[in-house]
Parts: C-alpha cells; sequence; structure tokens
C-alpha cells in the first residue's frame, strides 16, 4: 500500500507543478473599443465633505448626441470606496443634445485623500457604432466623523478589535451553593431525627394475660372500690356490665358490647354453651337496664349479688371445654401402649 500511495504522488505532482495560475479578472467589454468624447462632461460629489463610513453621491453629468446611448461598466474593484447603490437617468425624447446622468451612491473606509478609480462607459451609436468612454478619476478628502477637538480630548478611531471575553453576570455559582447547603441542613435534621429515634426508650410490651385472669382482675378491682357505699349505684352496674359482656364477647367470638339486652341472649342461645348460667343473666341483664336506663333503686345487697353472679359466671364457664377426641384416638389411648 505504502509503494501505491508513493507512485500515485509522483505521477501527480508533476501535474500539480505545471498547473496554470489563475486568471486574471476580465476586462471591460469596452476595453478594446475607439474612444470618443462626449459634448460635454461634469462630474461632482454631494455632500461636499466626505466624512467616513457616511454615505455620500457621486453624480456623473454627461451631455451627448441623441443618437447615443451611455452605459456604465463599474469596475469590479474601487478601491477604498464601497459601493452602495447606482441609479441611471436617461435623456429626455426629442431633446438635442441629450443628457445622461448617472449616480453612484458610495461610502469610503479609509481617511486622507483618497481616489475615485476612472469609471468606463459603453458608447452604443446608431452612425459610428460601438464607442468607448472613461471618466477621469476623481481625488477626494474623507474626514473623520470626531469632532476637530477629538485628539485633544482623548478620544480616536480605533481598529477594530480581535473577540475579546466579556463577563456575564451568572448565579448558576450560588444557586448551586445554596443547593449544596440546603442538602446538608437536609441531611443534619435527617441524623438528628435517626438519632432520636435510635436512642428512644423501648417500651416494654407485655403479653396479654389469659381472659379468664383479665376479667377476675377486672372484678377484684371493682371489687376494691366498692361504688354502692359511695352512692354511685348507677356507675357500679355501668362497670360490670361492661366487664360481664366483653368476657363474654371475647369468650364466645362475637360484639356483645354493641348489642342490645335482647340481641345479647339470642346470639348466646345460638352459641348453646355448656353449663351456662342463662337464667342468672337474665336477672342480671334486666336488672342492670332498670337501673343504667329507668333510675332505678338498688340496695348494696343486691349490688353484691349481681357481683358475685360475675364471679359464678366466670367459674362456670371458664376453662373452655375441651373437644372430645376421636373415637379410634380415645380407644388407642385408653389402651394404652402394649408391652411385648
Amino acid at each position: 500500500m505504502k509503494w501505491l500511495a508513493l507512485c500515485a504522488f509522483l505521477l501527480v505532482s508533476p501535474a500539480l507543478a505545471q498547473a496554470p495560475a489563475p486568471a486574471p479578472a476580465p476586462a471591460p467589454a469596452s476595453a478594446t473599443l475607439p474612444d470618443v468624447e462626449p459634448t460635454g462632461f461634469q462630474a461632482r460629489v454631494q455632500p461636499e465633505q466626505v466624512l467616513l463610513g457616511e454615505p455620500f453621491v457621486y453624480e456623473l453629468v454627461i451631455t451627448h448626441p441623441a443618437d447615443q446611448r451611455y452605459e456604465l461598466e463599474l469596475p469590479p474593484d474601487l478601491g477604498d470606496f464601497e459601493l452602495l447603490s447606482q441609479a441611471r437617468t436617461p435623456p429626455e425624447a426629442g431633446k438635442e443634445p441629450a443628457v445622461t446622468t448617472f449616480r453612484l451612491k458610495l461610502s469610503a473606509f479609509n481617511l486622507g485623500m483618497l481616489t475615485l478609480p476612472e469609471l468606463p462607459f459603453l458608447v452604443s451609436s446608431t452612425q459610428e457604432g460601438p464607442r468607448r468612454f472613461v471618466a477621469p478619476a476623481r481625488t477626494l478628502e474623507v474626514a473623520s466623523t470626531l469632532p476637530q477637538d477629538a485628539e485633544a480630548e482623548g478620544a480616536d478611531l480605533k481598529d477594530i478589535q480581535p473577540p475579546t471575553e466579556v463577563a456575564i453576570r451568572s448565579w448558576t455559582l450560588l444557586w448551586w451553593l445554596l443547593g449544596l447547603l440546603g442538602a446538608i441542613v437536609v441531611g443534619l435534621v435527617a441524623w438528628r431525627l435517626f438519632e432520636k429515634y435510635r436512642n428512644r426508650p423501648q417500651v416494654e410490651v407485655k403479653p396479654l394475660l389469659p381472659l379468664d385472669v383479665r376479667t377476675r382482675q377486672a372484678l377484684d378491682t371493682l371489687k376494691s372500690e366498692d361504688l354502692p357505699a359511695q352512692g354511685r349505684v348507677k356507675d357500679f352496674y355501668f362497670r360490670l356490665s361492661e366487664i360481664i359482656r366483653g368476657y363474654l364477647g371475647e369468650r364466645y367470638g362475637f360484639d356483645a358490647l354493641e348489642c342490645t339486652s335482647s340481641e345479647l341472649m339470642v346470639a348466646l342461645r345460638r352459641k348453646q354453651p355448656l353449663k351456662f348460667p342463662e337464667d342468672g343473666l337474665m336477672r342480671f341483664v334486666s336488672e342492670s337496664d332498670l337501673v343504667k336506663y329507668a333510675r332505678a333503686e338498688s340496695s348494696p345487697e343486691s349490688c353484691r349479688e349481681a357481683l358475685a353472679f360475675g364471679y359464678e359466671l366466670l367459674d362456670k364457664t371458664w376453662p373452655p371445654l375441651v373437644p372430645p377426641l376421636p373415637e379410634a384416638a380415645s380407644v388407642s389411648h385408653a389402651s394404652g401402649p402394649r408391652v411385648s
């Protein structure tokens, strides 16, 4: 591959060395035509004082026979001047001699004495054929747009400067710092909460006591308070009713606290509890409702009997009866292990 690339380079390099130089800009079409002089020619600049970068008008007025037509052929390079626009005013029809006016709007971008180049014109004539006319060059003085005392005051024209970096105010760094500060604050708060949660005293959770133990403790507490002796018979029956209803509901699996008296008895009959003192419960429920809702009076003896019924109900319904074993299992258990 290296040999092929070297051979290709050796073949192409002579052709590149013998390549013709770029051709110069083509000359105007009227360059080879004979010259002709118009009847009259005037050139003037408006305004008379040309300022740097300010547009001005270069007016050319050509007086010529009516059978001639003048067309401007602008050169590609006007030197220190830039063409902004151009206009041609043709002569009036039937007027002799004819007058053609050209107006070039230019601007200068250098100071001092500058020269407008020669301007060629293509002249078409019905009698003599095509001819050529060249307007002579013109020298102009281009002045600065600054006042005369600008240099004394320290002001002067400056050349075009290369691109420079310009500092632009940005809040990006500030927002990043605020975000970092916020993250630190959130982290500190989270750490404090974690430490507080980790160092909090652990609450000892005691296991729930059996139902019969809890119920007996509640009855003992009510007995020790001796509410009937304080004249709080109604409070006594409310407390005792809640203890008994709560026990029955948890013991037989229904919401006894929300049942009416009749609903309570119906629910217990559906459960068909064995050795259940149904008559005693009916008397307690009736007496309790009269005291709680009908404001009936109850003696201390009746209160003691009601409390004694609570203990009796607990003794007769607890512990729960163990369901009987299947017949095969009971027979096997009764026979015991066989001794060989």
